[in-house]
């Protein structure tokens, strides 16, 4: 419960929370932006 409460309370924990969260959200943008491009790809190929 303490850790908890200094990564709610305190500036290191929520720094450590932003982070995280940035992180993440780039890893699901690029995961979007890959997958999207594979696909465009493969019916570009698809349509030759």
């Amino acid at each position: 419960m303490h850790a908890l409460k200094d990564l709610l309370t305190t500036d290191y924990g929520l720094m450590s929370v932003g982070v995280i969260v940035v992180t993440l959200g780039l890893g699901g943008f690029y995961l979007r932006y890959f997958l999207r491009h594979i696909q465009q790809d493969m019916a570009r190929q698809g349509a030759k």
